[in-house]
């Protein structure tokens, strides 16, 4: 029998927000202006780094920008981790949740207050460690809207999506406009105005949020409390020594990202399945999702590429005059988010209509990442040459890479809550994230060997890479539902 305390109504009665919990309104919103602030900034980062001077940016070679841009991207989903652990262990999730946001402000602060480098080195590590925080814990909390049985989940994930894609068109638009006729300073400025609307928001809405995430699953004990602290202390004292003797470099960021996201993956793999606190059951879902994280990682090294590759792509490549006035380069990235938009609905309501009838996770993942390899394969269909290729050319391109996203990314994220170990919930979203950090990082890496004047072989390895990866996973769809038990 569900019990409630008064004046709450069980979430399988709750059908409040469009047939979803009414608390999922509270955080589509707080999500949507995190967005908003998060990809408004990142549609004029790699522009910033590498413009000249003259015009408003640092003047930064572009391989080693690109590599930035995919490390930074990289770090905001490694620092997940933190996010989860300290929801678990320290303050539950929607209490870190509201301290992560805050961060976040002060970073696109940083970012609009500071100037030249200065202002990277301050403000792109707090917006990584704030979103970090603000990922995972809204995702995990999407999922405790839900009981385990109810179907609404899938489609709950994409409505919410949906609202981090509405953050994500208006964001880039906007942006782009102020940096356009104001200055790239003014553009980071707008992204801390909206998360700080953000901020006003979820404060508003945060007594509707269920009691569960506010409660600490598995609280840190005093005694550790030191020895945390230290590990702490001691890892920004090793870090603060890579970066002064120049170990840790602008030109090698990526690889060390990529190298601690392996690591930090493999140890949260191990713990989860050797735990006396995970049953046999959980570990074998926690099998499962060795595959879908591998999978996951594949695709994200292309899909991200649209911070790296495409930005260049449509800077150099993409005509973007229309008569008198030309289309900032940024705008591009709003492309996306409005695809979304218009085809996250009809994502959702598919599968809300097939119900237990609809494909299964591994079929999913495996069929997106076929999608974002072929889209890939779509760039060697458009023109060659300096601004020949038409941006509504470039839209078909990012229409695929939407397809391929819904397939992925909303079930990823449902999937992620449903296979996690009871006492590690919020961290085994951490883990998804971890997959996400691995492919964004990667695709900084892999866009440093990106020509647009010989951008034949690129676009083919790379999407025929991920094109396999997919029907591989595709192949192997029985084993893991197996280890799945009876997860869908």
């Amino acid at each position: 029998m569900t019990t409630t305390t008064q004046g709450e109504e069980p979430a399988q009665l709750d059908r409040g927000f469009f047939g979803q919990p009414r608390p999922l309104a509270n955080l589509f919103g707080v999500e949507m202006w995190e967005r908003f602030s998060f990809y408004g900034m990142q549609g004029i980062l790699l522009i910033y780094l590498y413009y000249s001077a003259s015009e408003g940016g640092l003047g930064i070679d572009k391989a080693t920008a690109t590599g930035i841009v995919g490390a930074y991207g990289g770090t905001v989903y490694l620092a997940t981790i933190l996010g989860a652990w300290i929801a678990d262990r320290v303050l539950g999730r929607e209490r870190t949740l509201f301290y992560a946001a805050s961060i976040v402000m002060l970073g696109h602060i940083a970012l609009a207050v500071v100037p030249d480098i200065a202002g990277i080195a301050i403000g792109l590590p707090l917006i990584a460690l704030g979103s970090g925080g603000v990922k995972a814990n809204a995702t995990s909390m999407v999922g405790a809207l839900y009981a385990p049985e109810d179907e609404r989940r899938d489609a709950g994930f994409s409505l919410f999506y949906m609202g981090i894609n509405i953050g994500a068109f208006f964001g880039p638009l906007l942006t782009g406009w102020f940096q356009e006729n104001k200055g790239f300073h003014y553009g980071f400025g707008l992204a801390a105005i909206g998360m700080f609307f953000g901020l006003v928001q979820y404060t508003i809405g945060r007594r509707r949020l269920p009691e569960s995430t506010r409660v600490v699953a598995n609280p840190l004990d005093p005694s550790e409390r030191l020895k945390y602290g230290g590990a702490l202390v001691a890892f920004v004292v090793v870090l603060a020594a890579l970066l002064a003797t120049g170990v840790v470099n602008s030109g090698n960021l990526s690889d060390w990202v990529i190298g601690v996201t392996v690591v930090a993956a493999l140890a949260y793999f191990v713990l989860m399945l050797t735990s006396s606190h995970v049953t046999a059951l959980e570990r074998s879902r926690v099998w499962a999702f060795v595959p879908l994280f591998i999978t996951n990682a594949v695709f994200w090294s292309l899909y991200q590429q649209q911070f790296t590759v495409v930005t260049v792509y449509s800077d150099e490549r993409v005509d973007r005059v229309f008569g008198d006035w030309t289309m900032p380069v940024s705008w591009v990235q709003s492309i996306n988010p409005v695809f979304i938009i218009l085809f996250a609905p009809v994502f959702a309501a598919v599968w809300t209509r097939m119900g237990s009838r609809q494909p299964s996770t591994p079929v999913k993942f495996g069929v997106g990442t076929v999608l974002m390899g072929a889209a890939f394969l779509l760039f060697l269909l458009l023109p060659s040459g300096e601004n020949t290729v038409s941006v509504f050319a470039l839209a078909g391109v990012l229409l695929v890479f939407t397809l391929a996203e819904l397939f992925i990314s909303p079930p990823g994220l449902s999937v992620t809550t449903k296979l996690a170990p009871q006492q590690f919930n919020t961290q085994m979203v951490a883990l998804y994230f971890l997959s996400i950090a691995l492919g964004t990082a990667m695709s900084g890496r892999l866009a440093e060997y990106y020509d647009p004047d010989d951008e034949t072989g690129y676009f083919l390895i790379i999407g025929l890479v991920a094109i396999a990866a997919g029907v591989v996973l595709l192949l192997c769809t029985r084993p893991i539902r197996k280890l799945m038990a009876g997860v869908h």
